[in-house]
């Protein structure tokens, strides 16, 4: 990932893994975190606009209860293996993405996200119908866009390198048998053409005894 695109996350307010909830996370082996956020801190602004005022007849206490609950307990995060989501306050949500199978994505932003700096991280797969897995809200999402493209091109070379070393390895044993088949073959002529018959010993020593 390019160190503009680190500086970007950095500076809009992703959130380090350190400082996340994440036992709901269970990594594979050789799987490490490359991005982990909550949802942007200024994302939950419209609903305190909206539920302050209506707090004084107790309608906006529930609203900006849930949202305050939904932005603390939605989790964002990206390995070198694929994406992962965690939503929900009494359930949890949790939807996983391996690379191999993300098709497309993408990311957008409403004014007030292009303001304070947050956006939406949309993912599409192979096969499946629409968008499959969706980051919400999240710190700079242009630069979080960058670093899943640079994750995916970056397994598809290792696959591709890999498959290259596999066919190479191959080429080189079949050419070893066929080098030991036609090395075979050469002892092989060499021996039958300096090994006399005994039927022509025989006749030779059979003209000398007549003489």
């Amino acid at each position: 990932m390019s160190d503009t695109a680190l500086q970007d996350i950095s500076e809009d307010g992703s959130t380090d893994s350190s400082e996340l909830d994440l036992d709901w996370l269970t990594l594979e082996d050789g799987e490490s975190i490359q991005w982990s956020s909550t949802p942007h801190k200024y994302s939950v602004l419209p609903a305190f606009i909206i539920g302050i005022p209506l707090s004084l007849v107790v309608i906006g206490i529930p609203i900006v209860a849930a949202s305050y609950l939904q932005y603390t307990n939605t989790n964002y995060v990206v390995t070198n293996r694929g994406l992962y989501s965690k939503r929900g306050v009494l359930s949890r949500d949790v939807q996983q993405i391996g690379f191999d199978k993300v098709q497309n994505i993408s990311y957008s932003q409403s004014a007030l996200g292009s303001y304070f700096g947050y956006g939406s991280v949309d993912v599409s797969t192979a096969g499946g119908s629409g968008i499959e897995l969706q980051f919400r809200s999240i710190p700079a999402p242009a630069a979080v866009q960058e670093l899943i493209a640079r994750e995916i091109d970056s397994r598809q070379q290792t696959e591709s390198d890999s498959t290259k070393e596999d066919v190479l390895d191959s080429i080189l044993t079949e050419l070893r048998v066929i080098r030991q088949a036609v090395a075979d073959d050469q002892s092989g002529s060499q021996t039958g053409s300096t090994t006399p018959s005994t039927d022509e010993s025989t006749h030779t020593d059979t003209g000398n005894t007549d003489e």
